[in-house]
């Protein structure tokens, strides 16, 4: 999520001042993202190490398919009563109180030997995730000029991509507590940074701190002469902070109503893709579909696909827009999930001799990371922070994150039912199917934000 604020005057700063102290902010605070990363995939490196190890767990594949329904878990619960806190904490303390969830979830996965010791750290990371997803974004928003937001925006999400590769890297080579160990240095460096960065200037103009607000400034363009970015950003936050920011807001105003209703099929959409479980369980899927290749070198291939095209498709989605990159992204990852489905099923019937191609689930998933990674895996990112004005963000955000976990939690929980109790294949063939009738609802719900203020999109929402 890549949450922006209306700077309608604000763009004659991006040519006075310097770039690199906001891109400095914006990799210091992504850290918290690329811990995010890995532990919404942890479960899949460490499933099958963690079942196959009896000296140290004695824990069930059954027992440990439910590591990847307590993360979602936690976020569900989390997004209950985090927007509360980040409203009282303001941007920069939301973010830097990521790191208790963080470091805490590690701590319990050194010290895990039981299933509910995981389960635990699992719930908490869960909870890690809205804290992530209600901070990062509006403050990275918030201390980038529109020039550097357009590129650098996407950098957290990138990063996240990154660190679900760290993990799946290291948990090939090292077990539970090693890469615990290795991994608790992530957050501990990122408290440290962040609590050398100044606080958004908008949240200290929320605060009436004008003088602190004009320091933040220059310090984030190295410029002194700030005065007509304070004055534009001044007049935009006391314009959204005079609208109504109720709860019952988000339901009876229609311009927040349709951007709930667009989130939240976003969102939702999202994960009926399959990508938590194509996330988080990857070397179970893998190993499960069979192939040449092993689980655990598929899934590094898969994962690090992930991440280097997330970078390279940017600039192609800002180009054609959110809508239709959304829209074709969906199509193409239907059509491979039908395609795999089919394989699958004559695999499991044995209808056909598939030896000679044994190779295809791993092209066919490496064709759908492609095809997600030009719509599915950035769009909903970038658009969810654009779609509400300041004073229902914070609440509004909570909504869509607790149907983001709502989603994992459905679409894992119906992998392992219906791989269980009727084969691979059917999974497959939902999701396809999922992808399919989501891109007619695409053209129906979801508003063209390229190149558009907030209040553009605001006006757009209304009529």
């Amino acid at each position: 999520m890549t949450g922006k604020v209306d700077i309608r005057n604000s763009e004659v700063g991006d040519d006075d001042g310097k770039q690199w102290p906001q891109i400095i902010s914006v990799l210091a605070v992504s850290l918290g993202s690329y811990t995010s990363g890995m532990l919404f995939v942890w479960s899949s490196p460490f499933t099958l190490v963690i079942v196959q190890d009896k000296e140290n767990y004695n824990i069930s594949e059954d027992d440990a398919s439910y590591f990847i329904i307590f993360h979602p878990a936690g976020m569900i619960f989390a997004s209950l009563f985090f927007f509360k806190i980040a409203e009282l904490l303001g941007r920069k303390k939301a973010v830097l109180f990521l790191s208790v969830p963080h470091i805490l979830s590690w701590l319990i996965t050194m010290f895990s030997t039981t299933k509910w010791e995981f389960y635990l750290a699992r719930f908490v990371a869960g909870m890690s995730d809205t804290c992530s997803f209600c901070s990062i974004p509006p403050y990275v928003g918030e201390i980038t000029t529109p020039k550097v937001r357009g590129f650098w925006g996407n950098i957290p999400t990138f990063i996240l991509y990154g660190g679900q590769l760290s993990i799946t890297v290291l948990g090939s080579y090292f077990g539970v507590k090693t890469t615990a160990y290795i991994c608790i240095c992530v957050p501990v460096l990122f408290a440290l940074l962040v609590s050398f960065l100044p606080e958004s200037p908008y949240q200290l103009m929320r605060d009436e701190r004008y003088e602190a607000a004009k320091d933040s400034i220059r310090w984030l363009r190295r410029n002194n002469n700030v005065e007509e970015d304070f004055v534009a950003m001044k007049a935009d936050v006391e314009r959204q902070m005079s609208e109504s920011g109720r709860w019952k807001d988000i339901f009876t105003i229609i311009s927040n109503r349709r951007a709930l209703r667009a989130g939240a099929f976003l969102r939702f959409s999202q994960q009926m893709c399959g990508i938590a479980v194509f996330a988080s369980y990857t070397q179970p899927v893998f190993e499960k579909a069979g192939g040449n290749v092993s689980p655990q070198v598929s899934s590094m291939i898969l994962i690090g696909l992930y991440w280097i095209l997330n970078l390279v498709t940017s600039p192609a989605i800002e180009r054609f827009g959110r809508r239709l990159s959304f829209f074709y992204s969906l199509l193409c990852c239907g059509t491979v999930l039908v395609l795999l489905s089919i394989f699958f099923l004559l695999d499991q019937y044995q209808t056909v001799d598939l030896t000679s191609t044994n190779w295809f689930p791993l092209v066919g998933m490496l064709l759908w990371a492609f095809s997600y990674s030009f719509g599915l895996g950035v769009v909903p990112t970038l658009m969810l922070g654009e779609l509400f004005s300041s004073s229902i963000k914070s609440k509004g955000l909570c909504i869509l994150i607790a149907c983001y976990g709502l989603g994992v939690f459905v679409s894992t929980n119906m992998f392992k039912f219906l791989t269980a109790s009727v084969g691979l294949y059917s999974s497959f063939l939902i999701y396809g199917i999922c992808c399919l009738c989501s891109t007619v609802l695409t053209l129906k719900w979801v508003p063209e934000t390229k190149g558009k203020t907030l209040e553009e999109i605001q006006q757009t929402l209304k009529k």
